[in-house]
């Protein structure tokens, strides 16, 4: 599908589009691939990486910009919306901005892609947003509530399709717990905020093959959630810095004790396939549509998908060989 096509993605000097680029490229070989975001230094410092590349462009912007969107998006197929503010602490203590990015920039990324005709749009979300306890969550529900009720807003109708993609921590990324703690294993203890802490692990090449599936799949509406393994903190911990003081600090503001990427609300309208999970929507009788349903099979009613309660467990030996392999890239994306 994405052969020979033109891709943006917002947001695309993070973590997921440094890993989305690159992989995107290879697999698919699209026309182009345009990296929207608003950091230009992030921005010189990923071009250098594709010099010569006439297929990556660059293109300054912020998704609170509708006219700068609208711009950027002429000629694209697809969009993956990437860009938000996401640091839990950063949007209790800056709620108008986290606003003004993650719903109002939503609002901004469908109304632009719906003028310009874009054929598909999958959204990036997070656990935080099931059962959100925080700011962040909140905007991101709101944010994932938009996307698939995008896919009938308008009374005339349009082509766009919307979907969403939700998954937990991701391994290695720039501000999650690993390069954390490498930074602070020789210090002689490692700060956690609570002993029964647990969260999913996912790579960013699982991360970037969900969001692939979902242009594959999608009909419009649908949230896909990846299957990935749990592990808790305390191992995490100790497998990096075993010798290590654990220092139990408390929870920070916003912060949950485990990672829930769907509720028992959710249940109802939840279906299971091989290697993720579908929630659809309520609206429109879109949950109990079959060409969306495909081969799924239905979650029992009041089926939790959460890190404490996940069935599959990363093991330490698989935890300790991973960062053995990627120990040079851990933090740097």
């Amino acid at each position: 599908m994405l052969s020979n096509s033109s891709i943006l993605i917002t947001g695309g000097t993070g973590s997921f589009g440094q890993s989305f680029v690159p992989l995107t490229l290879k697999k698919y070989n699209p026309k182009r691939i345009v990296i929207f975001s608003r950091d230009e230094m992030k921005q010189w410092e990923m071009a250098k990486l594709y010099q010569g590349d006439r297929r990556v462009r660059f293109f300054i912007g912020d998704v609170r910009d509708k006219d700068r969107l609208y711009r950027a998006l002429h000629g694209i197929d697809y969009v993956v919306h990437a860009a938000a503010t996401k640091i839990v602490p950063t949007a209790e203590y800056n709620p108008f901005e986290c606003i003004k990015t993650n719903i109002d920039g939503a609002m901004n990324v469908i109304d632009a892609c719906i003028d310009q005709k874009i054929e598909k749009v999958v959204a990036l979300s997070t656990d935080k947003a099931s059962s959100p306890i925080n700011l962040y969550g909140a905007t991101k529900l709101a944010s994932d509530k938009l996307f698939t009720a995008s896919n009938s807003s308008y009374a005339g109708g349009h082509k766009t399709c919307f979907s969403v993609v939700r998954y937990g921590n991701v391994m290695g990324s720039r501000g999650s717990v690993i390069p954390f703690f490498l930074s602070q294993k020789d210090k002689g203890n490692l700060p956690i905020t609570d002993k029964r802490m647990t969260r999913f692990m996912i790579s960013l090449n699982q991360g970037v093959e969900l969001v692939w599936n979902a242009f594959d799949d999608m009909i419009g509406g649908e949230v896909y959630v990846r299957k990935i393994p749990s592990m808790k903190i305390v191992d995490i911990a100790k497998i990096i810095a075993p010798k290590a003081k654990l220092d139990f600090i408390g929870i920070r503001p916003g912060e949950k004790l485990h990672e829930q990427m769907i509720s028992s609300e959710d249940s109802y309208f939840t279906y299971e396939y091989s290697n993720y999970y579908k929630i659809l929507p309520q609206i429109n009788d879109w949950g109990k549509d079959v060409l969306r349903i495909k081969k799924g099979k239905k979650v029992p009613e009041g089926f939790i998908y959460s890190s404490n309660e996940n069935s599959e467990w990363m093991t330490k030996a698989y935890l300790k060989k991973w960062i053995e392999k990627n120990i040079s890239d851990i933090g740097k994306i």
